[in-house]
């Protein structure tokens, strides 16, 4: 295939790849964020809208926020982990649209309706979401998602005065593979490509 990465590459992204329950002590720096932001960003959102924000819980008072919002085994592999993070959706993207989307200048009046922009914000965040693990995994990182945290509790603790929502929680650091889980099925290749 034309300009395919690497077989090993290729294995640390997709085929190697686990969620990350533990992780070594290695810290993970801002500077190791920037770098995957500097790649990740460059991948496709509707219209370019680009609505991920990711929320570095750096001080003892925003990590105790977030704990504050995870229950049970979420709580302690994120009490442990050398990153704690929430991903959100900038519900307000469409004020960036002059800057993002400059070939078309009334872009932010396609999203002045609040539940469709809001549910856009939503949809092209997850859609973000899968290329920031990736990145995460690209930089030799792993991370682990995590939903099962109280979200409007978190939002509101946190995010009050703004125009985010979050999206999920995430730990990210060098992974502890004796954390790994043993791999699920995955779908055959016959019954997730439908052909018509």
């Amino acid at each position: 295939m034309p300009n395919s990465i690497d077989a090993a590459s290729i294995a640390q992204m997709f085929d190697d790849a686990h969620t990350a329950r533990t992780f070594t002590d290695e810290p993970v720096t801002i500077d190791d964020l920037n770098s995957i932001y500097e790649f990740t960003k460059w991948a496709p959102t509707t219209m370019n809208i680009q609505p991920l924000r990711l929320i570095v819980a750096e001080s003892d008072d925003a990590k105790q926020m977030v704990l504050d919002h995870l229950g049970g085994t979420n709580r302690e592999q994120a009490e442990k982990a050398p990153l704690l993070t929430v991903v959100c959706a900038e519900t307000a993207f469409h004020e960036t649209l002059v800057e993002l989307v400059p070939h078309i200048p009334n872009a932010r009046e396609f999203f002045l309706d609040d539940d469709k922009r809001i549910a856009t914000a939503r949809h092209q965040t997850w859609l973000q979401s899968g290329y920031l693990i990736l990145g995460i995994r690209a930089l030799g990182l792993g991370c682990g998602p995590m939903l099962g945290y109280d979200a409007p509790g978190l939002d509101a603790a946190m995010f009050a005065a703004t125009t985010l929502v979050s999206t999920m929680v995430m730990t990210i650091g060098v992974p502890d593979p004796a954390g790994y889980r043993d791999r699920l099925p995955r779908l055959d290749m016959s019954d997730a490509i439908l052909r018509r």
